[in-house]
């Protein structure tokens, strides 16, 4: 075993959301410490395979929408059959909404908490089962600022993300004593395409910067040494936690 507690050689990581934005950074940071990975998403991520690649590592891209429970099953066996194991799942993947809540749709609110929570739930459930039964395993949700505030214009998911921070303790609750990890990452105002139509809105993108202690919104990769110590065994004795990487912002 290595004396570096954050080294993740001879490790996998299944990624969701990992072709773009945090969910790359993140894949890339595992790799850079030692992870193979295993990307989920609705498309082929060639830009993050040859990046991983690059650092000497395996890869494999999983099409699958998770908008649905359906292909759920599958991502973990395929994870496992091509890469031998599963030692780490970072459930990334997620989508939002906006509108004012009296004009909210119920088929907004459905495709949101169906990817963000419920999906969320199922997949962390598989991987889960297959790491109690080795007896270890590393689970990390992303979570968001509105796992701890209420927004503006995004009902589902705020509740979504709220949600998420429930079940990662509901989780580590369960499972600590089998030697499953379960924490979270809550980024703060990062510049990515969920945050696109805020960025553009020079209001409410000078309110945000006006609130941010580090006076800059984060960047993908500023998420990526959260992950990989929630990820290693630095944060063996870790459980239930949402850690911000939110520039400062919680404790304005």
């Amino acid at each position: 075993m290595s004396a570096n507690p954050f080294d993740l050689s001879g490790k996998v990581a299944l990624v969701t959301g990992a072709n773009v934005g945090l969910g790359q950074a993140i894949a890339l940071a595992l790799a850079e410490a030692g992870a193979d990975i295993a990307s989920v998403s609705r498309r082929a991520a060639p830009e993050t395979a040859e990046k991983v690649i690059a650092l000497g590592r395996h890869f494999i891209s999983i099409e699958a929408d998770l908008s649905s429970t359906k292909p759920i099953a599958a991502i973990v066996e395929q994870a496992i059959g091509d890469l031998g194991r599963l030692d780490i799942l970072v459930n990334n993947a997620g989508i939002i909404r906006r509108a004012d809540s009296v004009d909210f749709t119920e088929a907004d609110w459905d495709a949101v908490i169906d990817t963000n929570l419920k999906s969320v739930f199922f997949l962390a459930q598989a991987a889960g089962r297959h790491m109690i039964a080795h007896g270890h395993g590393k689970i990390i949700n992303v979570a968001s600022m509105l796992s701890f505030q209420g927004g503006i214009r995004v009902p589902s998911y705020t509740a979504s993300k709220s949600g998420l921070a429930g079940l990662t303790r509901l989780l580590a609750n369960e499972w600590a004593a089998k030697g499953v990890n379960v924490n979270a990452i809550a980024p703060g105002y990062m510049a990515t395409d969920n945050t696109a139509l805020l960025r553009d809105d020079a209001k409410r993108n000078a309110e945000i910067l006006g609130r941010i202690p580090a006076a800059r919104w984060g960047e993908a990769s500023d998420i990526g040494g959260a992950a990989v110590f929630l990820a290693s065994r630095a944060s063996d004795y870790v459980h239930g936690a949402i850690l911000p990487v939110d520039g400062g912002w919680l404790a304005r």
